[in-house]
């Protein structure tokens, strides 16, 4: 947390992507076990993360689907994320997301399966207004 008492960086995950040929929707599952392996990789680790659900990020194609966002920073979603099989890169994902200064990494520094279940890479938003009269 920031000195305000906010996280600096939130992970969202898809609370309404079912697996095909399934019927539950992981994405309930996957916060409660990402909650707990941020707490077990140490207090700033999770003081710096809020994990929270959303109904839907559009990504139905390749549930469960997981984004990765900070002001000022690339927002990151992934897809084809499994409960039970991916923690660790998420978490791996979490330290190097943190100590980016803009986010920006490349497909093959991340870590295990996040190199090829990228959905999107969103650039930070820059707004600038230019200073004069306006006609």
């Amino acid at each position: 947390m920031d000195a305000t008492g906010y996280h600096s960086h939130r992970i969202t995950i898809c609370t309404s992507c079912r697996h095909k040929g399934r019927d539950c929707r992981p994405g309930l599952e996957l916060i409660d076990r990402l909650r707990a392996a941020l707490k077990a990789a140490g207090g700033l680790l999770s003081n710096d993360f809020e994990i929270s659900g959303v109904a839907c990020m559009a990504g139905c194609d390749r549930p469960c689907t997981v984004a990765y966002h900070a002001s000022a920073k690339a927002t990151y979603l992934f897809g084809d994320i499994e409960p039970g099989q991916d923690i660790e890169d998420l978490v791996a994902f979490a330290r190097q997301y943190r100590d980016l200064d803009d986010g920006w990494c490349s497909s093959t520094t991340r870590p295990g399966k996040l190199q090829r279940t990228t959905l999107a890479r969103v650039p930070a938003a820059l707004i600038v207004a230019e200073a004069g009269p306006v006609q």
